[in-house]
């Protein structure tokens, strides 16, 4: 496990309240999932739709223990969408999917309790 996924790692550095407001949180509906086999570690490719203003970006995902790829399209997930895009192998990911380790380390996404306007900003 990195540390960055450690649940005992402390605390990051203190940021300001501005730091926070650069990172662009949003929320979108997963409206493809393809299996990413090429991929170094075990994930899928999403494309996930923000709504009209962001639209729909792509993003690879390393959540192929706990998701199915049948069960993902639907579902909305928290991504990072101002992140500058990353090449992963032949796959270009524009955000950042964002989820939380489980205490044996596998991906558990970040997703709203209740349905919500894609595009939704966190605050």
């Amino acid at each position: 496990m990195h540390a960055e996924h450690d649940p005992a790692a402390p605390a990051a550095p203190v940021i300001g309240f501005d730091d926070w407001l650069r990172v662009d949180v949003r929320v979108g509906t997963i409206v493809e999932a393809h299996a990413f086999p090429e991929a170094r570690k075990p994930a899928y490719k999403l494309l996930i739709d923000f709504g009209p203003v962001i639209g729909r970006r792509k993003s690879s995902a390393q959540i192929t223990e706990l998701y199915r790829l049948d069960e993902l399209p639907g579902t909305q997930v928290a991504a990072v969408v101002n992140f500058p895009p990353r090449q992963i192998g032949k796959f270009l990911s524009e955000v950042l999917t964002l989820g939380f380790p489980d205490a044996e380390g596998r991906v558990v996404l970040v997703r709203p309790s209740a349905a919500v306007p894609d595009g939704g900003r966190l605050f």
